[in-house]
């Protein structure tokens, strides 16, 4: 929103129209890449780091086991270098990639927020912190609020942004215990629909890394408030789905949007929760820099 407006004018619409070279193609890099942008964001905030390689010292977050499954790296890099092109060395990767996230799910007919830009690039990248800061799939109700509290977002912000799961997909293994083995027994999740524990093994044998299961099972590729529906009938894939039952505000934002026949408010909340996690900890005026390529520090 107008940083570069005299320093790159044609900086938005060249990232833009690359990630429109990208998204045209493969629609299914929309959820990866707003992944991205969220797990950038809650590791040193909205700093790039995320992207940074490992060093011979040190792990980079992009290498910590809850990033291992990040995509569209490739989307950045291309941005970066064609924004690089006309205007090098003025345009951050930290904006590069809320403005990839932001135009991705647009494409595929998703909300559009707006993205303040003037973000700068960390030079640090710690794959503990990734670890320790990332909530995990099997997150309670507690730890996730505890999560997004330590982050300046609020119960409203968690319910809104886990909407997000109503695209993309998910490896049988990040939810594979809720099937098999939940409390080491070799029992099922009591919390998750029976009917739909029995088409979720039909999928996901015990130990598979491999396999794909779509997070909102015929809406997987639609940006809507289907999600809600799905958590409310205690379809969650994850136990951080689940878990939005097990709290009186989480719980009645999902029974709102679920039975809502006005009119969702979702894509609405969605983009307003977007531009205040897109605002964590930023780096601006002459913290940090502005990288040369993304990968690498300059």
């Amino acid at each position: 929103m107008g940083f570069y407006k005299t320093s790159c004018p044609s900086a938005e619409s060249i990232i833009k129209n690359t990630t429109a070279q990208y998204i045209s193609r493969a629609p299914t890099l929309a959820a990866p890449l707003l992944r991205m942008h969220f797990h950038d964001c809650f590791v040193r905030g909205c700093d790039g780091s995320v992207l940074l390689n490992s060093t011979k010292n040190t792990q980079a977050e992009k290498d910590a086991p809850p990033n291992l499954s990040l995509r569209g790296f490739q989307v950045i890099d291309a941005a970066k270098t064609a924004v690089e092109k006309k205007c090098p060395g003025i345009v951050s990767c930290a904006d590069i990639l809320a403005l990839v996230a932001r135009d991705a799910i647009s494409m595929i007919n998703g909300p559009v927020w707006s993205v303040p830009t003037g973000r700068r690039d960390g030079r640090v990248s710690n794959g503990s912190e990734a670890l320790k800061n990332l909530p995990s799939p099997a997150a309670n109700i507690a730890q996730l609020k505890a999560s997004f509290s330590s982050m300046g977002l609020s119960v409203k912000d968690l319910v809104v942004l886990s909407g997000s799961h109503t695209i993309g997909n998910s490896h049988c293994s990040s939810f594979t215990n809720r099937l098999y083995n939940f409390t080491g027994k070799g029992d099922t999740d009591p919390s998750m629909d029976q009917n739909y524990i029995t088409q979720l093994k039909a999928k996901c044998k015990p130990g598979d890394t491999t396999t794909i299961v779509q997070m909102d099972p015929g809406s997987f590729r639609n940006f809507d408030s289907d999600y809600y529906t799905i958590v409310s009938k205690r379809r969650g894939l994850f136990q951080s789905d689940a878990a939005l039952l097990n709290d009186n505000t989480t719980r009645a934002y999902v029974q709102l949007q679920a039975t809502s026949t006005t009119g969702s408010t979702f894509l609405k909340d969605f983009t307003a929760s977007m531009i205040k996690m897109g605002q964590i900890g930023v780096l601006t005026g002459s913290s940090g820099e502005i990288r040369k390529q993304c990968a690498f520090i300059n």
